[in-house]
């Protein structure tokens, strides 16, 4: 039997690739997350994480049991919830990212409406900027969006490295400024990318601007421009922009699950669904390019 703490305990490091982090949100201490996990790998008999002094990782064995791990304390909810008649019900108010439309996260919400069909979950996909503003005016409950990394707000589902991103047959001229695909403001991608390119000293221009992710990957996989883009979410048709066209480092993001700061009626709907998230997060992340 594999104990559910130590289950929820690897998730977290898996989803962080890293035990300080797993701490923090998990509210343990670095070295009870250590013993979850060394008993986890006990159980099993199999090393499911590689460590050294400066990086986690996955191993071949820890992938699998991302999904054992996953359907253990998904099954383990619902058998709680009916045995216990404890059903959520009430309006919950979600908003995402653009970034995630792209993502496995309807697959994600589509498991949550079918465990809990009495909560009325209504969605709204915007600009991270925007999302945490409508969060902090109390138009909606939960958010998973982006942040800067110097950002206490939220709680962590990964973080991730930003960068430049094009069409495979893309070339930048290095004497004329660099067509920028960017979200409009306040998009988080869009602010990072111009504070890189103006601590380079390199020109820039807008080629294309829309709130919609899916025009910009149209315009990107087109050879309009450039765009910065979170590595382990970059879209089919587009490819990282090579090295030898000396654009600058961006940067990291974090992506995170923010709570209203109001308690609501949909409290315990909402953390149903970031629990069911954060089970999940490995989920919402692609298969990392380059």
């Amino acid at each position: 039997m594999y104990d559910p703490s130590h289950l929820r305990t690897f998730l977290a490091v898996a989803q962080t690739l890293s035990f300080t982090q797993a701490a923090r949100r998990l509210g343990l201490r670095q070295s009870t997350v250590s013993q979850h996990v060394r008993r986890l790998e006990d159980a099993t008999g199999r090393q499911l994480f590689s460590r050294d002094t400066h990086s986690v990782e996955l191993t071949e064995d820890g992938e699998a049991m991302l999904g054992f791990a996953r359907r253990i304390l998904e099954v383990q909810e619902q058998a709680s919830a009916f045995f216990t008649g404890t059903r959520l019900r009430g309006r919950l108010r979600f908003g995402a990212s653009e970034d995630f439309v792209l993502t496995r996260l309807p697959e994600i919400l589509e498991g949550f409406r079918h465990d809990h069909p009495e909560v009325d979950l209504e969605l709204t996909v915007e600009l991270s900027g925007i999302l945490h503003e409508q969060l902090a005016a109390g138009k909606l409950d939960l958010v998973l969006a982006k942040r800067r990394p110097e950002d206490p707000r939220g709680e962590l589902v990964w973080h991730d490295e930003l960068v430049w991103i094009g069409a495979e047959r893309l070339r930048l001229d290095a004497d004329r400024p660099v067509p920028l695909i960017v979200f409009p403001p306040p998009g988080i991608t869009r602010a990072l990318a111009f504070e890189s390119l103006e601590r380079q000293g390199r020109p820039w221009r807008i080629a294309c601007t829309s709130g919609s992710l899916s025009a910009l990957i149209a315009a990107a996989r087109a050879g309009l421009g450039v765009m910065a883009h979170s590595r382990g979410l970059i879209p089919p048709g587009l490819v990282r922009v090579p090295d030898r066209f000396g654009l600058p480092e961006l940067g990291r993001v974090d992506f995170v699950l923010d709570h209203g700061v109001r308690r609501t009626a949909a409290q315990s709907a909402a953390d149903a669904l970031a629990s069911t998230i954060l089970a999940g997060g490995v989920r919402l992340q692609r298969r990392r390019s380059g």
